[in-house]
């Protein structure tokens, strides 16, 4: 994700509470000078053609702010619950890996540099990361692509991304809890 989408994502919530705390000025202003209004005059207020418009605005203020805060709310819910999701995902995803790497025989630096070549580094990247050459990282992926019999980056990562589409991310178990289900299979 990139650094503008994320300082938009959190500007939103910010900006919409911003606007609800100035609509909740302007609500006490009318409600003030409506209350100042209604006491001077009594009961025939009611019908005073000054006072129904600042009694519609000041109701029309106070609505918005409830819409508002409830929409707030909902956007909020529905953050969390991406969040939870990502963060499911990103664990299944590592697990989905981790049972490849094993059954592929990777050893520990292949586990590593698939790992690293998943997540979309470049060879240099990866050599810098490792403390390596390009040469022994070219060498690793060869064995990585090789043991997983795929043709290069694209089709690995497929093959991953693939496993996690054909299985739930949740599972639900008896007692109620969940757990993501590639730990489920194991």
């Amino acid at each position: 994700m990139t650094m503008i989408a994320l300082k938009s994502r959190q500007t939103v919530p910010a900006l919409l509470i911003a606007l609800i705390l100035f609509q909740t000025v302007c609500t006490l202003f009318f409600v003030a000078d409506v209350s100042t209004d209604m006491k001077d005059l009594g009961l025939s207020s009611f019908l005073d053609p000054h006072i129904l418009p600042e009694l519609g605005a000041t109701a029309g203020l106070v609505l918005g702010i409830v819409f508002e805060i409830a929409v707030l709310m909902r956007m909020l819910r529905k953050q969390a619950q991406l969040q939870q999701a990502m963060g499911v995902a990103a664990g299944a995803l590592a697990e989905v890996m981790e049972g490849y790497f094993g059954r592929w025989g990777l050893t520990p630096s292949e586990a590593d540099v698939a790992g690293f070549t998943v997540k979309g580094y470049a060879i240099a990247e990866i050599a810098g990361f490792r403390g390596s050459s390009e040469a022994t990282v070219k060498t690793h992926l060869n064995a990585i692509y090789r043991k997983a019999g795929v043709a290069g980056r694209a089709q690995l990562v497929s093959l991953l991304v693939e496993d996690l589409f054909r299985a739930p991310l949740v599972e639900t178990g008896l007692d109620g809890t969940t757990r993501s289900a590639a730990r489920a299979a194991e």
